[in-house]
């Protein structure tokens, strides 16, 4: 059983950062596609960065330039640092391992997810 624990959301003024862990249990960490994706009420879960096993890298267009995720397979974790952050990038974040090596752009594509943690961005 994979578990994957999110942390370091918050509250933070406009055109500050955040950086978001996620700390993958279970074996084989390195050979799965990991994604950060975010979801406000009423709203589709959203796409926001992957990084895939040889650590090629995919952004939603709305993040690019701001956002960067990595990895770092000997901790089995994922980060996502977030800087000149929106109002509008205010959600609940989650981490979640891909299928496969490769990243995917669409929630059925992963198969364990976090709990989520909450980003607020106020203007």
């Amino acid at each position: 059983q994979v578990q994957l624990v999110e942390s370091g959301g918050g509250l933070v003024q406009a055109g500050g950062s955040l950086k978001l862990s996620c700390a993958a249990s279970g074996r084989a960490f390195s050979t799965y596609s990991m994604g950060w994706f975010r979801q406000v009420p009423g709203k589709e879960r959203e796409f926001v960065a992957g990084v895939g096993s040889d650590e090629s890298t995919y952004y939603t267009n709305s993040v690019k330039g701001r956002f960067t995720i990595s990895r770092d397979n000997a901790k089995n974790t994922v980060y996502l640092q977030m800087d000149s952050l929106k109002p509008e990038d205010t959600a609940v974040y989650y981490c979640a391992r891909g299928l496969t090596r490769w990243v995917g752009r669409m929630s059925r594509e992963y198969d364990y997810w976090g709990q989520g943690t909450q980003v607020t961005v106020s203007s």
